[in-house]
């Protein structure tokens, strides 16, 4: 790659960091993150995820391969790639006994703003992360996700163009996590910033993400729009309970008209992963009312970006626990 290439805001080409007498923890990876996108880089504990990130905000040198970050080279150009990006990492780097305000006007120094605007700017970026009445408290009585939303702050002090969060959410509630996601959802609807998220969450990478790597033991397994990525897996699925045990053979049989059919885990229970035009959930539902089956449960199951870690990897990832609320259909009331 050659400066002015590319008017990509991360772009990298067989990037590969090996430990000394450990693993290859990132194994030759290519990847490219346009202006303005948010990219979820996904995969579980160990990936590399980390490492990645560590190496594209020059934190960590790598073992070989390119990479520009805002359209400098992160090995011969460091301070430059420093001066165009914001990193809020894993562990954040506050001081228990200063005051969010103390922390700006801090940063604000390190990072080169005008005496006369540290105070505006860093008053601001309070508001900003909704931290605007705990401002003068010390940080060590914060909860997890103020001290989240204060380090989004500190990273934002020299308005970077390109925003790194490394796994920005772990352990946080769901109303910090949902609160931290609707800032990054802002941050890049309204101010274009091109942010870079690591992630073990599905549905995290799913709300937010333009575009998802999927990266598993060093190496890129996957990559594209979360909806491409989940229509490589094919269509949806289809389970049903009958409301009598007894009648789970003939369910099967009814779902079977629809696709691949096989009995469930439950007791009367059956799936089917539905075949293009089949007619979908409401051509089952009427084929279960003609056969005179009561069905006491009914989901249509969407393929969801754990399904498509399963299909690349063979494993499921942490993350899959997570709630997920788009991902099912269900039909509460009876069918007979």
């Amino acid at each position: 790659m050659q400066r002015g290439a590319t008017k990509r805001a991360i772009e990298v080409e067989g990037l590969t960091k090996q430990f000394k007498k450990g693993p290859r923890a990132v194994d030759a990876i290519d990847l490219h993150v346009e202006r303005g996108e948010i990219y979820g880089f996904l995969g579980p504990n160990g990936a590399g995820k980390s490492t990645t990130v560590l190496m594209l905000t020059t934190l960590l040198p790598p073992s070989g391969g390119l990479a520009r970050v805002g359209g400098y080279d992160i090995a011969t150009e460091g301070g430059l790639v420093r001066s165009v990006i914001g990193a809020a990492l894993q562990e954040a780097a506050l001081d228990a006994h200063l005051t969010a305000r103390e922390h700006m006007r801090l940063q604000t120094a390190l990072q080169g703003v005008p005496k006369a605007e540290r105070r505006g700017r860093g008053d601001e970026l309070i508001e900003r992360v909704g931290l605007a009445d705990a401002a003068d408290r010390k940080v060590g009585g914060y909860s997890g996700g103020m001290k989240r939303r204060l380090d989004l702050a500190l990273a934002l002090v020299h308005g970077p163009q390109i925003l790194f969060l490394d796994e920005p959410t772990t352990g946080l509630d769901p109303q910090s996590r949902s609160s931290l996601w609707e800032e990054v959802e802002r941050l890049a609807a309204e101010d274009g910033m091109t942010v870079f998220l690591t992630t073990q969450y599905l549905e995290e990478a799913d709300r937010l993400a333009d575009r998802v790597g999927i990266i598993d033991r060093g190496r890129i397994v996957a990559e594209g729009t979360p909806a491409a990525l989940k229509a490589e897996i094919g269509e949806p699925s289809v389970g049903a309970a009958a409301a009598d045990p007894a009648d789970r053979g003939r369910l099967v049989e009814v779902l079977g008209r629809f696709g691949s059919a096989a009995a469930g885990d439950g007791e009367g229970e059956a799936w089917v992963r539905l075949t293009p035009g089949s007619g979908g959930l409401i051509a089952v539902v009427r084929a279960l009312d003609s056969a005179g089956l009561a069905v006491a449960d009914l989901q249509l199951h969407e393929p969801s970006l754990d399904d498509v870690f399963l299909d690349k990897t063979g494993r499921k990832l942490e993350g899959s626990g997570e709630p997920a609320s788009a991902e099912h259909e269900i039909v509460p009331a009876a069918v007979t």
